[in-house]
């Protein structure tokens, strides 16, 4: 079993022709570096969340929704390293229920986008605080993120090397520090976005609902995935 599960990242590291550098426990940090940005970019509920929150409400929205995201994310990576995504997959009723309920909140966030009408809708200034806890509740409403974390983790840690919650640490960290790098240019796009809008309503009332259309298909496609 043990060779089944850490040949994918041997099979990253052929491709990439990277070595092994066992930095702080990690087996290959430069395919692992490549593997989170690949994996940030796969447009998700966050995605539309922060450049929603920068089209509508500035720059500082932007990084409040930014950094919701990231502690949500902090949290199911400390959950995945603790075991909680064993107790998820042992748990497939408990799984379910938490899997609706983000889907539920995902239609919902969508819903209220889809019902804002009005001229220059999409430029109503909410607190900071509203982007920072939905990027938090989006975050934490996935289940199936705990999971993946669980079957992440395993392909680039080196057994020999390991050093326990260190390791752990250091994989948080990186994934934090990537995840605000790249938020930042999505929060870049949302403010080119926020100046078009600015100039044009009709441009707001159009992402607003693409906004919202996509957070309910994000939404029916976690519950019935």
């Amino acid at each position: 079993m043990r060779g089944v599960r850490w040949a994918p990242a041997y099979h990253l590291r052929s491709i990439l022709g990277s070595d092994d550098m066992g930095w702080m426990g990690i087996s290959d940090l430069p395919t692992f570096v490549v593997a989170v940005l690949v994996f940030l970019a796969i447009p998700g509920p966050g995605t539309v969340a922060l450049l929603t929150a920068t089209a509508r409400s500035g720059v500082r929205a932007g990084y409040a929704a930014c950094f919701g995201l990231a502690l949500g994310d902090q949290v199911l990576l400390w959950l995945a390293a603790g075991g909680v995504a064993a107790l998820l997959a042992a748990n497939p009723m408990l799984f379910r229920g938490v899997q609706w309920l983000g889907a539920a909140y995902l239609v919902w966030i969508g819903v209220q986008l889809l019902r804002n009408r009005g001229d220059g809708a999409g430029m109503v200034s909410l607190g900071n605080g509203h982007w920072f806890r939905q990027g938090v509740l989006i975050t934490l409403l996935n289940p199936k993120a705990v999971l993946f974390y669980m079957a992440f983790f395993p392909l680039f840690i080196d057994p020999a090397r390991h050093r326990g919650l260190a390791t752990f640490a250091a994989m948080s960290v990186l994934i934090f520090v990537l995840g605000l790098l790249y938020c930042s240019l999505l929060i870049l796009a949302g403010h080119a976005l926020r100046a078009r809008v600015a100039r044009d309503p009709r441009i707001a009332t159009w992402l607003r609902r693409m906004a919202g259309a996509c957070l309910i298909g994000f939404g029916v496609r976690l519950a019935f995935n």
